[in-house]
């Protein structure tokens, strides 16, 4: 099984001093709250007055609305990628659809993210986007490999096709999310090795 691969990219740049640090997950946390609630047009002071810091401290730490999104994506992934390795002790099939479980709640909350971003026409952030994409085809493939390696993952799949199928599933218009968990719980099952 291959997925896509790219040159490494440094995706985070997190403080190492502790009081820095402290105020950037505040920024991130404060960012994350707004802009995944129905208005996504908060303001960098709303943001930094949610935090409780300056805003002169967020300038410092993200120059640009972009940057602090960017920054807020890559958290995203950075929490879906560490979710795989938690699950990698988990039986294989229920580490996989947990995973994918977990990757259809990151996609349909990161879409707004996603779109601002992809409206910056920046190759700094098209190379940010091609290694947040390796991380997750990375977290996700050893799921995928341990559910077939144990016979139950079909073997003619590789994380590519899932990801593109959890991602279209993530992205279909739905009042209710329950509907969208059900139509991935039919998907996944389609995932099931059935012998031959």
């Amino acid at each position: 099984m291959t997925s896509p691969a790219t040159e490494p990219v440094q995706l985070s740049n997190r403080p190492k001093r502790a009081d820095a640090l402290r105020n950037y997950e505040k920024l991130i946390a404060a960012g994350r709250e707004a802009f995944t609630e129905a208005d996504r047009s908060a303001s960098l002071e709303d943001i930094a007055r949610r935090a409780g810091v300056g805003i002169g401290t967020l300038y410092r730490h993200f120059p640009t609305r972009t940057d602090l999104v960017q920054a807020i994506y890559v958290d995203e992934v950075e929490a879906l990628a560490r979710s795989a390795e938690e699950l990698a002790e988990t039986e294989p099939w229920e580490a996989l659809t947990a995973w994918l479980h977990n990757f259809l709640g990151y996609v349909a909350t990161k879409q707004a993210l996603a779109e601002e971003l992809f409206a910056v026409d920046d190759p700094e952030r098209q190379a940010v986007f091609s290694g947040c994409r390796s991380m997750l085809y990375g977290a996700g493939e050893p799921l995928l490999r341990r559910a077939q390696e144990a016979g139950i993952a079909r073997p003619d799949v590789t994380i590519a096709d899932v990801i593109r199928l959890v991602g279209g599933i993530a992205k279909m218009p739905a009042d209710d999310p329950e509907d969208t968990r059900r139509v991935l719980a039919i998907a996944v099952d389609g995932l099931r090795y059935r012998g031959e």
